[in-house]
């Protein structure tokens, strides 16, 4: 329903017990602005019908009369809250929670406190992001397979949804894996994305199985081999298996961080900006009002759980690893 009112898609999503994720594009408004069509059906998303009605009144009495101020103003009573992500989370974690105290014959607040966000790259960040929201519920123990957790992006994509067909969610993990490439909210593109997103989720699981397995074992064993051959100063042979080399080469970094995904990171929810160096750089350029003035760039290497991605995933946080201080 928010989706449709504010313009915010989902791409990704996973309901837990005690909290929510969510990958969410917030495209800008359109340029020029909603046509009073376009507001009236945003408007029909959330608000009934007699509510419509009078307000499809009110613009068209505006309309008539040439009082174009008093039109863009009954389009302001709304749009503000569209495009907007402090106004989408607000309303949606309203709406909860009215839900739930109905449901629960109780009242007051639900939520300890407000939501956290980071601003994430398209591309491998955004691919990342996704799956690591879709694995939450494997991280808890609650299942083995995301695949069987009907309450997320991937669960729902697999599942079918109320509908049957799971194309809601189909689409937003298209766009969250190939939003890079130009493809924008394509269900038909599912099986593509299918594959590869199943092997970055599989591979978090520690499901090495066919093409990945041999790819990373044979990895490991050119590697070994170059170590032996260099201690005893071998002359190093011609290598029939070039092409397949640099393709374990090129796979093996993301491999790594599809397995570190079974862990938690701190980065995903407090790094502030994920995603390359150069896109870091350019969000902290952008926010620099909001750092120290010693400060001199934005983008830090990941640590700890995170170390896999270093060097191809960078933060605008640095996040220190905990230190137990024994006291004497």
């Amino acid at each position: 329903m928010y989706e449709n009112f504010s313009g915010i898609r989902v791409l990704a999503y996973c309901v837990m017990s005690n909290h929510i994720h969510l990958l969410l594009e917030i495209p800008p408004m359109p340029e020029g602005g909603l046509s009073d069509e376009q507001l009236l059906q945003r408007l029909r998303a959330i608000y009934n019908t007699a509510t419509v009605a009078e307000v499809e009144l009110q613009l068209i009495a505006a309309r008539t009369k040439g009082l174009s101020t008093m039109a863009d103003e009954i389009h302001q009573r709304y749009t503000y809250r569209m495009h907007n992500l402090s106004q989408y989370m607000k309303t949606v974690m309203q709406r909860m929670t009215q839900w739930y105290n109905r449901q629960n014959e109780r009242s007051g607040t639900l939520w300890e406190e407000r939501f956290k966000s980071v601003i994430v790259e398209i591309g491998i960040a955004a691919r990342m992001m996704a799956a690591y929201i879709d694995l939450n519920p494997v991280r808890a123990g609650m299942v083995t397979d995301p695949a069987d957790y009907h309450w997320s992006s991937y669960g729902e994509a697999i599942g079918g949804g109320k509908k049957g067909n799971g194309k809601k969610a189909r689409e937003g993990l298209v766009r969250a894996c190939m939003s890079h490439r130009g493809v924008e909210f394509d269900a038909t593109k599912w099986s593509e994305v299918a594959k590869t997103y199943r092997k970055l989720l599989g591979l978090a699981l520690e499901r090495k199985s066919g093409a990945a397995h041999t790819q990373v074992s044979a990895y490991k064993a050119q590697r070994l081999a170059e170590v032996t051959r260099k201690s005893l100063q071998q002359p190093q042979k011609p290598d029939s298996n070039h092409a397949q080399k640099q393709v374990n080469d090129s796979v093996l970094p993301e491999l790594k961080m599809a397995e570190m995904l079974g862990h938690r990171i701190r980065y995903f929810s407090d790094g502030a900006v994920i995603g390359s160096k150069v896109f870091v750089n350019e969000a902290f350029a952008l926010a620099r009002e909001k750092f120290s003035a010693h400060r001199k760039d934005g983008a830090r290497k990941m640590r700890g759980a995170a170390e896999a991605a270093a060097g191809i995933l960078w933060s605008a946080r640095d996040l220190r690893l905990k230190v137990a201080m024994a006291q004497n």
